[in-house]
């Protein structure tokens, strides 16, 4: 109870913790965008602090890193679980992990997902941004008509044509 109390007081406003429920717990080490990031999943069995607590790394987050990686994360955490072993080590785990990440993911090629994800939406081949053009949506003629008609000779709308009418 003591370090739960303690988790939420020290991680509270951080972005990157969410308690999942009072024995588990998620920690994001690094930035959103930040392809060496990753997600540290911890949950406390029944007799933690006297046994290690349940280290995962199989959130959705971390599908871009490869397993040797993960494992190789996982086994220096357990290092820092058996030094701590006996003593509330959650917070120290978190802190290792961010003190550490460039260590723990150095092996880690860099790699953009959004490449892959737009490969896989458009179903083409990659092709340059630049030489593929957008298409814009083709209004019809009374589509125009109507604009034309809502806006001023500059293409604006006129001032107050979203202001409630009091009067009605």
């Amino acid at each position: 109870q003591m370090e739960l109390e303690a988790l939420r007081s020290i991680y509270e406003g951080d972005v990157c913790f969410r308690e999942l429920s009072p024995v588990s717990f998620q920690y994001r080490i690094g930035e959103n965008g930040d392809p060496k990031a990753f997600l540290i999943e911890v949950s406390w069995p029944e007799t933690y602090p006297q046994t290690a607590p349940v280290i995962s790394m199989d959130a959705f987050f971390n599908n871009t890193i490869s397993s040797a990686i993960k494992q190789s994360i996982l086994d220096k955490l357990m290092v820092e679980v058996e030094a701590n072993l006996g003593t509330a080590m959650t917070y120290t785990l978190f802190e290792y992990a961010k003190d550490n990440k460039e260590l723990l993911m150095e092996n880690q090629p860099v790699n953009t997902v959004t490449s892959v994800s737009n490969s896989i939406a458009t179903g083409t081949p990659d092709v340059p941004a630049s030489k593929k053009k957008d298409k814009k949506e083709q209004l019809s003629k009374t589509q125009k008509r109507k604009l034309a008609d809502k806006t001023d000779n500059k293409g604006e709308l006129p001032r107050g044509w979203n202001w409630v009418d009091v009067i009605k």
